[in-house]
């Protein structure tokens, strides 16, 4: 996992948003759409969104996926809070596996 690194101005402006990113993750692009740490959050939000909706899809179509459904929805949400917490810190750590993809630049 790295860390990149905004201006503490930035950070401190936009934690909030950056936070409530990960359950509306287009909120920050529209609150101040010039913060490139609520970018990344937004990121990282759309990125998680994604996961949990192509894994859902595609574990629902067996049986035997639809008993791995509360594992990954366990791992979203795990993921969802490390986000939540990082980014009300201020931080801005990529979420392990899925972090490293950028859609949102």
């Amino acid at each position: 996992m790295s860390e990149k690194v905004y201006s503490a101005e930035d950070i401190e402006k936009n934690k909030v948003i950056s936070a409530i990113a990960y359950a509306i993750f287009f909120l920050p692009l529209v609150v101040d759409k010039d913060s490139e740490f609520g970018k990344f959050h937004a990121n990282q939000g759309l990125i998680l969104l994604i996961v949990s909706l192509i894994g859902n899809a595609i574990l629902t179509i067996s049986i035997v996926g639809l008993l791995l459904v509360p594992v990954l929805n366990i791992a979203v949400l795990i993921l969802f809070v490390m986000g939540v917490v990082n980014a009300i810190n201020g931080q801005a750590k990529e979420l392990p596996i899925i972090g490293k993809f950028t859609l949102i630049k």
